[in-house]
């Protein structure tokens, strides 16, 4: 009889993991807009694209494990951000204060391996961002999702209430992903006072630069007035990095120095840490485009109201249709005529906002279906 040889077992957390699904991509030799990934529409500035080809020289050697020049600058450029009372209060951003990483998400999984022990629960507004169960799970966690608000935004008050003595990290995702609403900073505020000092609140700013609402969240001055916090941001959205990789944290600094602890090291790669260097100073040409981006935003919001469609408000380069059980098959729909969209099953779609002959296309396709 044949022996069966036995097969290396996985983690039961790894083997129950859900699939994380990206953003479809044009097949090959077709014609069409990709609005499936939230990217910056505009390619590189050309001061950028020249900083990644000299970089490009020096991939024979490892680049800075620390990011030190990235790290400094980003001090810097935050420094000047800051409101004259967060300045007063806590002083300047320090390059200390920062971490870097291959991408907002796994900085993410960072401070998860940094906090989480094994059975901590970790909160999250559901539906968001769909790698937080993923990176919760690795890291050993619970996941305890807090459903969002009718129109799409986070419950915080709920998430508050969600909170146990095994409770860990609270993240929140503000623009949410996918559906774009915003929290108030008054009601961060409110949200921080109700959580326990030793349980982390991670306030994921992806979508920061395309905030355009009364009493937006500062990420920087929560930090200053709460050491809990822990603000995540990245370049891969209003900096059109997303290829390269680059995201952060701002913390305190020894929240800081054991979030680097568990850092992989040599994470961001020489190219990406001179492109985010560049990025930063070209900064306000590329917040123009920011600017375009939310005003192609709100023209498509505008058009798909128009025509009946309930969207709602977004503080993000995307928008959210709610189409239910009707999902799978309009994004079918939407890429056979030219649109990749993301479709997130039988609740709706998520429409990236890129170039103005997308928007028109897509505006049209919608059209169809009412």
């Amino acid at each position: 009889m044949r022996s069966v040889t036995p097969r290396v077992p996985l983690r039961p957390a790894i083997s129950a993991l859900p699939a994380y699904v990206p953003g479809a991509r044009v097949p090959v030799g077709a014609a069409a807009f990709k609005l499936s990934s939230n990217e910056n529409p505009y390619p590189p500035l050309a001061s950028v694209q020249a900083a990644i080809i000299d970089a490009a020289s020096d991939i024979n050697r490892y680049p800075d494990m620390f990011a030190t020049e990235l790290t400094e600058a980003l001090a810097a450029d935050l420094t000047a951000g800051l409101t004259q009372e967060a300045l007063a209060a806590k002083g300047p951003v320090t390059a200390e204060q920062i971490v870097v990483g291959n991408g907002s998400v796994a900085v993410l999984a960072h401070i998860l391996e940094a906090v989480v022990d094994a059975g901590d629960e970790v909160i999250f507004p559901w539906r968001s961002f769909e790698a937080y169960p993923i990176v919760v799970s690795v890291a050993g966690g619970t996941s305890v999702p807090v459903s969002l608000l009718a129109g799409g935004g986070l419950d915080l008050p709920a998430m508050a209430a969600a909170v146990t003595p095994r409770t860990r990290v609270i993240l929140v995702c503000t623009p949410n992903n996918p559906t774009g609403s915003a929290v108030t900073h008054a009601a961060l505020e409110e949200l921080l006072e109700q959580v326990p000092s030793d349980v982390l609140v991670v306030v994921d700013e992806a979508y920061l630069e395309f905030v355009r609402m009364d009493d937006p969240v500062d990420g920087l001055a929560a930090l200053a007035g709460h050491p809990n916090v822990v603000v995540l941001r990245t370049f891969s959205k209003a900096y059109g990095l997303a290829g390269l990789r680059v995201g952060y944290a701002v913390a305190r600094p020894r929240l800081a120095a054991g979030i680097r602890s568990a850092s992989t090291p040599f994470g961001v790669s020489h190219i990406a840490q001179q492109a985010a260097i560049a990025s930063l100073r070209a900064k306000g040409e590329l917040l123009e485009r920011v600017d375009s981006i939310v005003v192609e935003r709100a023209r498509m919001a505008a058009a798909l109201r128009e025509q009946g469609w309930d969207v709602p408000d977004s503080q993000a380069n995307f928008l959210w249709l709610a189409l239910g059980e009707r999902t799978a098959d309009r994004a079918a729909e939407a890429s056979a005529a030219g649109v990749i969209v993301r479709p997130f099953a039988g609740e709706g779609l998520r429409v990236s906002v890129g170039e103005p002959e997308a928007t028109d296309l897509f505006v049209k396709i919608a059209a169809g279906w009412r």
